[in-house]
């Protein structure tokens, strides 16, 4: 029969555990800054992406609109790519979050270093089960509502000013459907897939916000890592 384990008291910190918590500290700010230089790389990107094939689109009235359509399919995957790294990025954020809320401001406003409220044992937790704070869909829906949907707005927006004013400005609505064909795929096939690709984006991002705005409002006192 397994031996109950005897729950520890909380106890002030001595200087030697102070030190090591300010060491902790400084170590996970630092993979924090690392993996939020690899959160903007992603999304520069997206943005040279973009930036070319507007280059491409728009360098003669005659270049086709494709480019711009790949670009938006390239800015997707450069969305995934960066909501996984979110996701660990998260982790290392949260963790600093929580010591300065629960370790450096209690000290700052002097009410002394002490474990009171289980804040060490939800931090210990975090390093003996290490787990991601944030689920991958939430992940991308932060992204999507922090970087991606202007991107994804600009290339929608150039797509369409392409296909209405080159070669000439259009005249009529019919003209629009013609000029949006891809090869033997119709215009309104490629219309209406533009039109869904934009709007299920939008949709998602006010879902994930809805879900956000619940679990924050889950939270006890609005604070829990990640």
């Amino acid at each position: 029969m397994e031996a109950v384990r005897p729950a520890l008291r909380p106890h002030e910190f001595n200087p030697a555990e102070i030190g090591a918590l300010a060491h902790l500290y400084r170590g996970e700010v630092y993979r924090s800054t690392i993996w939020r230089t690899r959160l903007d790389n992603t999304t520069n990107w997206a943005v040279v992406t973009l930036a070319i094939a507007l280059s491409v689109t728009f360098s003669t009235s005659e270049a086709s609109p494709l480019p711009l359509i790949l670009a938006g399919i390239l800015c997707i995957v450069f969305l995934l790519f960066e909501a996984r790294r979110y996701r660990y990025f998260n982790v290392w954020r949260a963790r600093c979050r929580w010591l300065e809320t629960n370790f450096y401001a209690p000290m700052l406003r002097g009410e002394g270093v002490k474990p009171s409220g289980g804040w060490p044992q939800v931090l210990a937790r975090d390093y003996c089960e290490p787990r991601h704070h944030i689920s991958l869909a939430r992940a991308i829906g932060r992204r999507l509502r922090r970087n991606y949907i202007w991107i994804l707005g600009i290339q929608t927006l150039a797509y369409y000013a392409k296909v209405a004013v080159h070669p000439v400005p259009m005249s009529n609505l019919a003209e629009l459907v013609q000029r949006a064909a891809v090869g033997p795929i119709p215009g309104e096939l490629v219309l209406l897939g533009g039109v869904l690709f934009t709007t299920g984006w939008i949709t998602f991002a006010l879902v994930t916000y809805y879900l956000d705005r619940t679990k924050h409002a889950l939270r006890p006192g609005g604070v829990a890592m990640g």
